[in-house]
């Protein structure tokens, strides 16, 4: 893991524009990112290239062939899961520098085993009946927060 800023970390992204988005969001908010793989989409340095465009190139990022090989990295450090199945609003939590805000796959979220091991579990309010919002909206939100509260 490289040094001991902030990172988002995505578990098995599904779609590459999303994935996209969410390299461009990093990269220009000085977070770093992290590929827990397996993706549901071909992932090679040239969709990787092409999705993330020439942000890439100003972007820290990392992948992960798998979530034992990313947890074992992490060691330590807390684990910030955005899920629908949240318990607190992410605008009430206190974010620290070191944190990886994690998002979910667009289809399914994350398993059991990963959201038990998040240090925490946020979510986003809206309005009902509605549930959840597209993944890279999600991130750039708490992101959003996350950066203003640690700058």
């Amino acid at each position: 893991m490289h040094g001991k800023h902030m990172r988002l970390a995505l578990y098995q992204p599904d779609m590459p524009p999303n994935t996209g988005a969410m390299m461009r969001l990093c990269a220009c908010l000085g977070v770093g990112l992290d590929i827990i793989e397996p993706c549901g989409f071909p992932l090679d340095d040239k969709r990787l290239k092409r999705a993330g465009m020439d942000y890439i190139d100003h972007l820290d990022y990392t992948r992960h062939r798998s979530w034992n090989d990313f947890a074992e990295q992490i060691g330590a450090r807390r684990l910030v899961l955005l899920t629908t199945k949240g318990a607190e609003p992410y605008t009430g939590f206190a974010f620290r520098a070191d944190d990886i805000l994690m998002v979910g796959r667009e289809s399914a979220g994350v398993p059991d085993d990963v959201h038990d091991r998040a240090d925490a579990r946020l979510l986003i309010p809206m309005q009902p009946p509605l549930r959840s919002l597209n993944v890279a909206l999600s991130a750039a939100m708490a992101l959003g927060e996350a950066v203003r509260q640690i700058s």
